[in-house]
Protein backbone atom coordinates (compact mmCIF):
# COMPACT_ATOMS: atom_id res chain seq x y z
CA UNK A 1 0.00 0.00 0.00
CA UNK A 2 1.62 3.24 -1.15
CA UNK A 3 1.32 5.86 1.83
CA UNK A 4 1.74 8.85 -0.29
CA UNK A 5 -1.66 8.95 -0.73
CA UNK A 6 -3.25 6.92 2.47
CA UNK A 7 -2.88 7.55 6.22
CA UNK A 8 -2.33 4.54 7.88
CA UNK A 9 -4.32 5.97 10.94
CA UNK A 10 -7.69 5.62 8.48
CA UNK A 11 -9.30 2.24 8.18
CA UNK A 12 -12.93 0.86 7.18
CA UNK A 13 -14.56 -0.20 10.25
CA UNK A 14 -16.94 -2.29 8.85
CA UNK A 15 -16.89 -6.59 9.60
CA UNK A 16 -15.18 -5.37 13.51
CA UNK A 17 -15.71 -8.34 15.51
CA UNK A 18 -16.15 -8.50 19.24
CA UNK A 19 -12.43 -8.62 20.62
CA UNK A 20 -13.54 -8.20 24.37
CA UNK A 21 -12.33 -11.91 25.31
CA UNK A 22 -9.12 -11.96 22.59
CA UNK A 23 -5.85 -11.83 24.15
CA UNK A 24 -3.34 -9.79 22.14
CA UNK A 25 0.65 -10.12 22.00
CA UNK A 26 2.72 -7.27 21.08
CA UNK A 27 6.05 -7.87 20.23
CA UNK A 28 8.28 -4.77 19.74
CA UNK A 29 11.71 -4.27 18.38
CA UNK A 30 14.06 -2.29 20.36
CA UNK A 31 16.32 -0.79 17.94
CA UNK A 32 14.71 2.56 16.73
CA UNK A 33 13.27 3.06 19.49
CA UNK A 34 11.64 6.24 19.20
CA UNK A 35 9.95 5.15 15.86
CA UNK A 36 8.83 1.24 17.20
CA UNK A 37 7.48 2.72 20.30
CA UNK A 38 5.22 5.30 18.38
CA UNK A 39 4.09 2.13 16.63
CA UNK A 40 3.47 -0.06 19.88
CA UNK A 41 1.58 2.92 21.03
CA UNK A 42 -0.70 3.50 17.80
CA UNK A 43 -1.41 -0.38 17.86
CA UNK A 44 -2.47 -0.87 22.16
CA UNK A 45 -4.82 2.48 21.10
CA UNK A 46 -6.28 0.94 17.97
CA UNK A 47 -6.89 -2.46 20.00
CA UNK A 48 -7.96 -0.30 23.21
CA UNK A 49 -10.37 1.44 20.74
CA UNK A 50 -12.37 -1.18 19.59
CA UNK A 51 -12.75 -3.29 22.70
CA UNK A 52 -9.77 -5.17 23.60
CA UNK A 53 -9.19 -4.77 27.64
CA UNK A 54 -5.81 -3.65 28.74
CA UNK A 55 -5.18 -6.79 30.98
CA UNK A 56 -5.35 -8.69 27.48
CA UNK A 57 -2.62 -6.96 25.82
CA UNK A 58 0.53 -8.63 26.66
CA UNK A 59 3.95 -5.87 25.22
CA UNK A 60 7.49 -7.51 24.84
CA UNK A 61 10.05 -6.55 23.76
CA UNK A 62 13.09 -8.11 21.12
CA UNK A 63 16.19 -6.25 20.56
CA UNK A 64 15.62 -6.06 16.49
CA UNK A 65 13.48 -6.40 13.93
CA UNK A 66 15.54 -9.35 12.67
CA UNK A 67 13.57 -11.44 16.24
CA UNK A 68 10.54 -10.54 15.41
CA UNK A 69 9.41 -13.63 14.18
CA UNK A 70 11.01 -15.79 17.16
CA UNK A 71 9.49 -13.57 19.67
CA UNK A 72 5.90 -13.73 17.68
CA UNK A 73 6.58 -17.83 17.30
CA UNK A 74 6.99 -17.83 21.71
CA UNK A 75 3.10 -16.24 21.76
CA UNK A 76 1.78 -17.75 18.81
CA UNK A 77 2.19 -20.97 20.16
CA UNK A 78 0.41 -20.18 23.43
CA UNK A 79 -3.05 -21.31 23.23
CA UNK A 80 -4.42 -18.60 25.39
CA UNK A 81 -3.19 -15.63 22.43
CA UNK A 82 -5.63 -15.11 19.87
CA UNK A 83 -2.95 -13.02 17.93
CA UNK A 84 0.67 -11.80 17.95
CA UNK A 85 1.30 -8.02 16.08
CA UNK A 86 5.31 -7.98 15.43
CA UNK A 87 6.29 -4.25 15.70
CA UNK A 88 9.72 -2.96 14.08
CA UNK A 89 11.43 -0.52 11.32
CA UNK A 90 14.41 -0.89 9.48
CA UNK A 91 15.56 1.94 7.82
CA UNK A 92 17.20 1.52 4.28
CA UNK A 93 20.34 2.95 4.95
CA UNK A 94 23.77 2.77 3.32
CA UNK A 95 23.78 -0.97 2.74
CA UNK A 96 21.47 -3.80 1.64
CA UNK A 97 21.01 -5.45 5.00
CA UNK A 98 16.61 -4.01 5.50
CA UNK A 99 16.79 -6.16 2.29
CA UNK A 100 18.10 -9.10 3.67
CA UNK A 101 16.22 -7.97 6.95
CA UNK A 102 13.02 -7.05 5.87
CA UNK A 103 12.83 -10.17 3.48
CA UNK A 104 13.45 -12.83 6.54
CA UNK A 105 11.06 -11.02 8.65
CA UNK A 106 8.03 -11.05 6.50
CA UNK A 107 9.14 -14.69 5.40
CA UNK A 108 9.02 -15.51 9.32
CA UNK A 109 6.40 -14.17 10.69
CA UNK A 110 4.36 -15.46 7.42
CA UNK A 111 5.39 -19.16 8.29
CA UNK A 112 4.27 -18.47 12.17
CA UNK A 113 0.98 -17.30 11.17
CA UNK A 114 0.57 -20.78 8.89
CA UNK A 115 1.99 -22.70 11.38
CA UNK A 116 0.07 -22.01 14.59
CA UNK A 117 -3.53 -20.82 12.50
CA UNK A 118 -3.97 -17.72 14.07
CA UNK A 119 -2.91 -13.98 12.71
CA UNK A 120 0.65 -12.86 13.17
CA UNK A 121 0.66 -9.43 11.90
CA UNK A 122 3.78 -7.46 9.96
CA UNK A 123 3.81 -3.92 11.50
CA UNK A 124 7.23 -3.51 10.52
CA UNK A 125 8.24 0.17 8.90
CA UNK A 126 10.65 -0.26 5.87
CA UNK A 127 11.25 3.37 4.83
CA UNK A 128 13.92 4.95 2.94
CA UNK A 129 15.14 7.35 5.85
CA UNK A 130 14.55 8.00 9.56
CA UNK A 131 12.15 11.01 8.20
CA UNK A 132 9.78 8.82 6.65
CA UNK A 133 9.63 6.13 9.52
CA UNK A 134 8.79 9.25 11.92
CA UNK A 135 5.76 10.48 9.22
CA UNK A 136 4.65 7.16 9.58
CA UNK A 137 4.85 6.19 13.34
CA UNK A 138 2.50 8.68 14.35
CA UNK A 139 3.16 11.23 11.92
CA UNK A 140 1.67 13.16 8.71
CA UNK A 141 1.05 9.96 7.09
CA UNK A 142 0.00 8.19 10.25
CA UNK A 143 0.27 5.55 12.55
CA UNK A 144 1.33 1.93 11.28
CA UNK A 145 0.85 0.41 14.58
CA UNK A 146 -3.08 1.67 14.03
CA UNK A 147 -3.05 -0.53 10.73
CA UNK A 148 -1.17 -3.25 12.32
CA UNK A 149 -3.69 -3.28 15.21
CA UNK A 150 -6.89 -2.92 12.83
CA UNK A 151 -5.60 -5.86 10.60
CA UNK A 152 -4.96 -8.51 13.84
CA UNK A 153 -8.94 -7.51 14.77
CA UNK A 154 -10.46 -7.82 11.47
CA UNK A 155 -8.41 -11.60 10.84
CA UNK A 156 -9.91 -12.52 14.31
CA UNK A 157 -13.44 -12.34 12.43
CA UNK A 158 -12.26 -15.27 10.28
Amino acid sequence: MSTAHKNLSVYNTSGIPDISDKRFAIIVAEWNEEITGGLRDGAIATLLKHGAKEENIIITNVPGSFELSFGAQVFAQKEDIDAVIAIGCVIQGETKHNDYINHAVAQGLTNVSLKYNKPVIFGVLTPNTYEQALERSGGKHGNKGDEAAITAVKMLGF
